[in-house]
């Protein structure tokens, strides 16, 4: 049985307008990007600039929820200089808008590795439609949370997990921020956890490839992605392939064995997160454990519940660290998760509470 204990987190930023940065060095663009943001009462336009160094001033002098930052600039081009703008927009999120992010690009997944929370292929200057506008208007409001900005507080009730001892597998899922989430969390890994890793990152399947390869720089574990039937090893990382959800099986042996599975869920993206937590917890019973990280909808609440119920262990990311508070909300709200920590503080938490096993 396990013991509850709370916590209180706020809905919404109480109704304020979001104050957007435009850094491109297009006129048009940037004429154009303000027109869309200023037919929307929830956004207001601060400042407009051409390259990357005069952002930085203007951060300097002023607040701002978001950036929307090119990529191809002259001087400091939009990768090189997002390191310097994350910090300098204390806490500011950074939406990508470049031709060069088309989908599966390795420059999309290094911009989001790095800690963009969103990227979006702009159109050329003469196809700058409402579907263009529409697209954009829905990222920046899944990311800002301009819905259901009520400034409530909300009790979330934690299962207490202290006594613990098995962990079997770790499955990790997580959607929008995911990328740069996930480095975080491996950052906090300060000794191996002797289980596999499973680990499904909402993402297109031209993506895949580079970011596998991109984790496989953020840690020191293998990193790989999953194939069907091979076999689940200690202290390796596979990663859901974009064409199928990840899950697990036993073979003929009894040994554990990658399951994927091509069919979409109802409500979930493919890869989901909710198939993979089913298999593990049909696999590892009370030695399953859970973490899941930002992300906008519900994917992954379902199967926490399989995990909860069959005795393992949910840990989600707090609303705080999170760039869409959705999927490990969810996961809070329902009341499965342990506990709500900033992703660095994840690994050392669930090294704390379970010894991990063979």
């Amino acid at each position: 049985m396990f013991a509850r204990s709370e916590a209180t987190v706020r809905s919404g930023k109480e109704g304020r307008q979001h104050r957007v940065l435009i850094v491109d060095d297009s006129v048009v663009a940037r004429t154009v990007l303000e027109r869309i943001l200023a037919a929307h009462e929830d956004f207001v336009v601060v400042g407009k600039t051409s390259n990357a160094q005069q952002a930085l001033t203007v951060l300097a002098q002023v607040s701002v929820d978001l950036v929307l930052l090119d990529v191809e600039m002259p001087g400091q081009s939009g990768i090189v200089a997002l390191p310097s703008i994350l910090s300098a927009g204390n806490g500011a999120k950074v939406i990508i808008l470049s031709g060069a992010c088309e989908e599966g690009s390795a420059v999309a997944v290094e911009a989001l590795a790095i800690g963009a929370s969103d990227i979006l292929s702009k159109p050329t200057h003469g196809s700058f439609g409402d579907q263009f506008a529409r697209a954009l208007l829905g990222r920046i409001a899944r990311i800002v949370g301009v819905e259901n900005e009520d400034g409530t507080e909300q009790t979330i009730q934690l299962r207490d997990a202290t006594g613990r001892r098995r962990l079997s597998c770790l499955g990790v899922g997580a959607s929008t921020g995911g990328i740069h989430a996930l480095g975080q969390l491996f950052a906090g890994m300060t000794e191996t956890v002797g289980v596999p890793i499973l680990l499904t990152q909402h993402l297109p399947a031209s993506f895949i490839s580079y970011f596998a390869a991109q984790l496989g720089r953020m840690t020191s574990l293998p990193v790989k992605v999953a194939e069907e039937g091979e076999i689940l090893r200690p202290d390796h990382v596979y990663v859901a392939p974009g064409e199928a959800n990840l899950g697990c099986r036993r073979n003929w042996g009894g040994q554990i064995a990658v399951a994927l599975s091509p069919d979409r869920t109802p409500l979930s993206a493919l890869p989901a997160v909710d198939p993979m937590f089913m298999s593990i917890a049909r696999c590892y019973g009370d030695g399953a454990a859970g973490i899941v990280l930002t992300g906008m909808g519900r994917d992954g609440s379902l199967g926490a519940a399989h995990i909860v119920d069959g005795g393992g262990i949910v840990i989600a990311q707090d609303e705080a660290s999170s760039v869409v508070w959705g999927m490990p909300g969810s996961v809070a709200r329902s009341g499965l998760a342990a506990a709500l920590l900033p992703p660095e503080k994840i690994m050392p938490y669930l090294s704390h509470q379970i010894a991990p096993v063979a």
